[in-house]
Formats: C-alpha cells, sequence, structure tokens
C-alpha cells in the first residue's frame, strides 16, 4: 500500500488476496489504526507468487528493506558472532568471526553479543591450549610469545608440539563447543588414570586440572534438560511498544540472550509480534532445530514449513511446554516485561526532557528530531566532524554521520564546521533525510556563526542553531547555551532536564567523532608512508604489510629482502628502502 507521496506505508501478503485487501475497507468496526492507514492509501501495488512460502518471504525481505510505517518491522542490522576453528592449516586457529561465512572451518553459534564470544574465547584458552593468534602474527614467529610462558598457548609457531597432540586439543575443543561436554571429561578421565597408570603423574595432575575447569565451566553454562539447539522467544507488548527476549542454546549450552524492540503501530498483539519477528529474524540466519515461544502464532505451520525449508532440516515452533523448559520460557517472559517497562520509562522521560528543551529555547512546538556536530582532530591533523541524531525515542544511530575535513587550515575548527554542516544539509536539501528541528553545535559563538552561515548559502532558514559551550570548568552541568540572536548565553532553568539532553547529544556527538579521528589517524599511520612511494599501488602495499606483518617489518627490511616480493623490482624496492633510512643516514 503506497500513500500520496510514492512511499510504501504498508506490506502484507495472503492465500485469498482479494478478501484481505477488502477488509481493510470495510469500515465497521474497524481498529483507530487501520482507518489512519487506509486513509493514507493512493494506491496498492501486487506480486503473485507461487506458494504462500514465498509469499512470507517475499513479505519479509520487503519490510526488512522498506520498513513501512505500520508494519512490525524488525530493527536488527547487525550480523551475529561466532567461534571459528579452522581447517585449512596444519595448526588449526581458534578465532573471533563476524560476517559471511568464506572461510574454511567449523563455525560454533551465533552468539549474542561481541563480548560472549570473547568472554568464551577466554574461557577456552584457560582449558584447551589452542592458538588464537592472527595467521600474520603466528607466521613472524621465531620464538614462543608471552602465551607460552603461561601456559595458554603450545607454540605450534615455532614447532613445540606435534601435529597429532595439537589435533588432540583442537579434537576436545570442538567437542567441547559442540556441547559434549559428558564425553569430554570421560575421555580425559580415561587420559588421567592410563597416565597415573605409567606413574607420569604430571601429566595425570594436568589432566585433572583441565577436567576441574570443565566441570565448573559446565554447571555454569549448561541448561539443564536442555539437548541441541533451542531458542527460546518470548515477547512482552504494551500499547505501541513491545519487547521480544531470545535466549540462545547451543549443543545445550546457553551462550546468552538478546532483547530486541520492533518497530509497531498501536495496540499490536504479542502472537503477531512474535509472528513478524520470527519471519524477518531468521531470514538470513542459521535456525536451530527448535523454537520455543511464549504465545502460539497464527501462522505457525506455514513458518514451520519455510523455515525448514530455509535450515534445510526439521525446524519445531512450541509454544507450549512443560517441567525445565517452562522455567527458561518463563525467564525469557520476565527478562522481556523488565526490558519494556524500563524502555517505556525512558521513553517517558526521554519525552519530558524534549519538553523541557521547548520550554527553554522557548519554540512554538515540541522539537522531534536533534542534530549536533562536533569535531576532532590531533594539532590540526586528520580532521573528523561528527554527527548525531536524536529524536524522541533517543538515538537514530542509522542517521549518524562522519566528514572527512579536508581544504582547510589545520586547526581552523570554523571552517571544519562550516564544511561538515554545508555537506550534511546539501543532501538534507536533496530530500536525502529529513532536516532537524534544532541544530546543535558544539562550541560558542564562532562555530555558531559558521553553521549560520553554511544554512544561510543554502537557502535554509526553518533550522533553529544552538550553540553548546563547555564553561570555564569545564564541568557537565556547566555549559553554556549560545543563540545566534543573543549577545549573553541564555539563562537556563537550573536542574532543568533539557541540560541533560544537551549533554546526551553533545557526548555523543564527541565520542562519534573521537572515534572517527582515532581510526582515519590509525589509517593514516599504516599507510601513509607506503601511499608517497611513486610505483607502490594498494595491491603492492597489501602485499607488502602481509609478508613482513606489518610497516614495522617493512621499515627494518633491506633491499634485497623487499625486491624479493613478487611484483617489487630492485628500484622500486631502493625507494621504499630510502624512504624509511634517507632521514637518518642509516
Amino acid at each position: 500500500m503506497i500513500d500520496a507521496k510514492g512511499e510504501i506505508i504498508y506490506i502484507g501478503k495472503a492465500k485469498n488476496l482479494k478478501n484481505r485487501v477488502s477488509s481493510y475497507f470495510r469500515k465497521q468496526s474497524a481498529p483507530p489504526k487501520q482507518t489512519a492507514m487506509v486513509a493514507k492509501v493512493a494506491s496498492i501495488e501486487v506480486t503473485v507468487t507461487h506458494t504462500e512460502g514465498e509469499a512470507l518471504l517475499l513479505e519479509s525481505q520487503l519490510i526488512k528493506r522498506h520498513k513501512p510505517r505500520y508494519n512490525i518491522s524488525l530493527r536488527d542490522d547487525k550480523s551475529y558472532p561466532y567461534v571459528f576453528i579452522s581447517s585449512f592449516h596444519d595448526f588449526p586457529q581458534l578465532a573471533y568471526h563476524r560476517g559471511a561465512k568464506k572461510r574454511k572451518g567449523k563455525y560454533f553459534g551465533p552468539y549474542p553479543s561481541a563480548v560472549a564470544v570473547k568472554e568464551t574465547l577466554k574461557l577456552l584458552q584457560k582449558i584447551f591450549p589452542v592458538r588464537q593468534c592472527e595467521d600474520s602474527y603466528y607466521n613472524a614467529r621465531s620464538r614462543p610469545c608471552l602465551q607460552y610462558q603461561i601456559e595458554r598457548c603450545t607454540a605450534p609457531c615455532v614447532g613445540l608440539i606435534s601435529k597429532e597432540q595439537y589435533k588432540n586439543d583442537v579434537d576436545n575443543t570442538i567437542l567441547f563447543l559442540e556441547g559434549q561436554g559428558g564425553l569430554l571429561i570421560d575421555s580425559l578421565v580415561a587420559k588421567m588414570e592410563a597416565a597415573s597408570a605409567k606413574l607420569e603423574f604430571e601429566e595425570a595432575a594436568a589432566h585433572r586440572d583441565q577436567i576441574q575447569r570443565l566441570r565448573a565451566v559446565l554447571e555454569k553454562h549448561c541448561v539443564e534438560g536442555e539437548k541441541g539447539d533451542v531458542d527460546i522467544i518470548a515477547c512482552a507488548a504494551k500499547g505501541d511498544a513491545a519487547c521480544v527476549q531470545v535466549f540462545f542454546i547451543r549443543g545445550g549450552q546457553n551462550l546468552g540472550n538478546r532483547q530486541f524492540f520492533p518497530k509497531m503501530g498501536d495496540d499490536n498483539d504479542p502472537a503477531l509480534v512474535l509472528q513478524a519477528f520470527i519471519s524477518q529474524y531468521y531470514l538470513d540466519k542459521a535456525v536451530p532445530h527448535e523454537l520455543i515461544v511464549s504465545h502460539p502464532l497464527p501462522e505457525s505451520e506455514l513458518l514451520i514449513e519455510v523455515l525448514s525449508g530455509q535450515a534445510k532440516h526439521a525446524v519445531a515452533i512450541s509454544p507450549n511446554v512443560r517441567g525445565e523448559r517452562q522455567k527458561w520460557l518463563q525467564m525469557a517472559l520476565t527478562n522481556a516485561d523488565n526490558a519494556l517497562a524500563a524502555k517505556l520509562a525512558d521513553k517517558q522521560g526521554l519525552h519530558a526532557r524534549f519538553v523541557s528543551l521547548q520550554q527553554e529555547l522557548g519554540c512554538s512546538d515540541t522539537p522531534k528530531r536533534l542534530e549536533c556536530f562536533d569535531i576532532s582532530h590531533t594539532q590540526g591533523e586528520q580532521t573528523v566532524a561528527s554527527c548525531v541524531v536524536f529524536d524522541r525515542e533517543g538515538p537514530v544511530k542509522s542517521d549518524y554521520r562522519r566528514f572527512n575535513i579536508e581544504g582547510v587550515t589545520g586547526g581552523d575548527d570554523y571552517a571544519a564546521i562550516h564544511q561538515a554542516v554545508l555537506r550534511r544539509f546539501k543532501r538534507i536539501k536533496q530530500g536525502e533525510h529529513p532536516a532537524p528541528d534544532i541544530l546543535l553545535i558544539d562550541g560558542g559563538k564562532g562555530q555558531v556563526g559558521e553553521a549560520q552561515k553554511a544554512l544561510a548559502e543554502l537557502e535554509i532558514n526553518n533550522v533553529m542553531i544552538v550553540g553548546v559551550s563547555k564553561g570555564p570548568d569545564r564541568k557537565a552541568g556547566m555549559e553554556k547555551i549560545i543563540l545566534p540572536d543573543r549577545e549573553q548565553p541564555l539563562d537556563v532553568t537550573p536542574g532543568a532536564s533539557a541540560l541533560l539532553l544537551i549533554q546526551h547529544i553533545r557526548d555523543e556527538a564527541h565520542r562519534f567523532a573521537i572515534t572517527g579521528h582515532r581510526q582515519r589517524r590509525g589509517k593514516a599511520k599504516k599507510q601513509s608512508v607506503l601511499e608517497d612511494i611513486v610505483g607502490l599501488g594498494p595491491k603492492r602495499r597489501q602485499m607488502l604489510l602481509k609478508q613482513f606483518g606489518g610497516l614495522q617489518g617493512v621499515s627494518s627490511a633491506g633491499v634485497d629482502a623487499l625486491a624479493g616480493i613478487e611484483g617489487i623490482s630492485r628500484q622500486l624496492a631502493q625507494r621504499i628502502y630510502d624512504i624509511f633510512h634517507h632521514q637518518d643516514g642509516s
């Protein structure tokens, strides 16, 4: 369904399209949300699919792409992290992985967060001494690293362990990650007893310590009564908000949980929220063998058919569970209720801050959208401007932007603000983003004046500009609020919640700018020296850095070593060598 502006406002599927579409235009007892939506419909486009399953997949894909106003829409644009064990090395690597699964090996997960993966890797390193270092670091070793000294690696990089012994450690790691903890402990007990019988007491003691660590971990992480791969999904809904809580169980181990807050209309049934969530969430992710859900789904049979086809294995959806499984489902429901209550309380508090901001700045209406700019650089170099966006629900991270500032004098924050605001609002004027009601600038009158000039150049006069200048002692709460048409800073009511909102968005802009600047500075440090060398293109630069393990290795290499790299002539090798050595004559 499309409105008069050509924007998609609703996407739906139906087995009988005629009945479904006509139901929207029957005025008797239509809910308010439906009445409001139908009033905006200017045209309807139809796509016919072969099966209802195909229609469900297409609906989910289109909702994720277009995010229509009147659909329940999952806001989850991140890929999930995995634990990865390579299979293409003689001595496999255990590593953190996020993104496409292109490398050959085994993937374990998904984990709910990067923190969960890193904790698992830290744990594994204490129990199984399998290397976790990058290949470039591993290939460049000539002696064991610190991990060997503290007995968390067996130094395969310098041949201190045989392939057979190392494979045994890798196999044990895989058994643990597959949830075969019981089998693993039985195997270690047998090895301990065998070593003890041979009077090899040090080896027996090592196995004993490993068993103790494993038992402690399994007691903490295993889900009693659960085997295999299960996701436990619970939904709590209230008014125009909902929270979906997902607990990830893999190989009988609880990998953690994650909460989602889908975009919704008014008064949505938790069962409908769950159905929309599941169809969108599992569209491009691995599906476990069973989904335990808090509410029966209206189209569970169709979902089972589609998910089983996607996963290439049978998938069950279980709304009614008992015993230990019911306890886990209840815990997920409790988490969903608590998270939703916290979200609603925070939402109400945030709305109060927007109202306070309206009162303090004397706006005719409560602002809906704020943007804040900040500048970060080191002694005028690698200048980065940040733009962060808040609406009445908090940060809108998908609309954040960074600008690499070029062509201005180093350290000229005024010119940097002018360039960043001009570039941002050119795009706004072209309709790429909605315009903010208030533009906040981290700075004083000079920066505010430059932002004002940039908007004047674009003939934009309906955006309020506010400067946020740090007080004399630079303490939070002592900021000066500067308006272009006032000589003196604005007197803000002491303790006004508007100040908390201003501090929040200013601090977020500052954080975002510093992060971008550090990334740019780090990249420049790695590449700028090599980029200045004539005849050394991106591919050769990458090859050099990989072959020598980084810029430090390249800088210490001799001409002969450099010329030994494929594609590097002796003349080019000499130029590279000279870049690093001409200054000190060494």
